[in-house]
């Protein structure tokens, strides 16, 4: 039998990487690809229920993902993280799901320029107060904050639900929105006096009179 001596590739040699994982999940090994399971469900489960905001719908949508990522693995580049690639999957599945519940609202979203202007009320808030990650750390408002998060436009959600769930870094939110570096740390900024506003509303609603 004659003995493949072709080098391995760089990525190939690390073992337990996306890579390696994703080669051998090629080759037929299903505890590889369960494992690159294991790494990206918990992150990915969050960053879908989050942003649907619907335990069941988020269940059924990372069932799709990973079904996706097996039916891919022989066109991907394995050299690189998966991680973007997943979390872009996961996000256009939710946009595809938010698009079946409310296709004339979201296209107005969707179809708006990326310099879209925020409405003139919010748009006009101070930046002086406390940022989403500072409210964050108090228990006590910790829910209040998801809530704001739910009901940002889908476009800011899904940058902020990016960095704080899935900790990404804004080049890798980047390649999951198809949009320049610049771009999502504009999105981001943006979200913060939406959330301000929608926090501020909620603890006035919840205050005793």
């Amino acid at each position: 039998m004659q003995i493949d001596q072709r080098p391995e590739s760089p990525w190939q040699g690390k073992r337990g990487s996306d890579g390696y994982l994703a080669q051998r999940a090629l080759q037929g090994d299903g505890s590889a690809f369960e494992a690159l399971v294991q790494r990206y469900s918990g992150p990915l489960f969050s960053f879908i229920c989050h942003f649907l905001g619907d335990y069941d719908q988020a269940c059924d949508i990372l069932q799709q993902v990973f079904l996706q990522l097996y039916l891919s693995l022989p066109g991907l580049r394995l050299g690189v993280p998966l991680k973007p690639w997943l979390f872009q999957v996961a996000r256009n599945r939710c946009l595809d799901e938010l698009r079946r519940k409310r296709a004339a609202t979201f296209s107005e979203l969707e179809n708006g320029s990326e310099e879209e202007e925020l409405p003139v009320a919010v748009a006009s808030l101070a930046d002086g107060g406390p940022l989403p990650e500072e409210l964050a750390e108090r228990h006590d408002l910790q829910q209040l904050l998801l809530g704001a998060i739910q009901d940002l436009p889908p476009r800011f959600r899904a940058v902020v639900l990016l960095r704080y769930t899935a900790q990404l870094s804004f080049a890798e939110i980047g390649q999951v929105l198809s949009v320049p570096e610049a771009t999502a740390k504009t999105y981001f900024q943006r979200s913060k006096p939406l959330l301000r506003a929608a926090l501020s509303e909620q603890i006035r609603a919840g205050a005793p009179s």
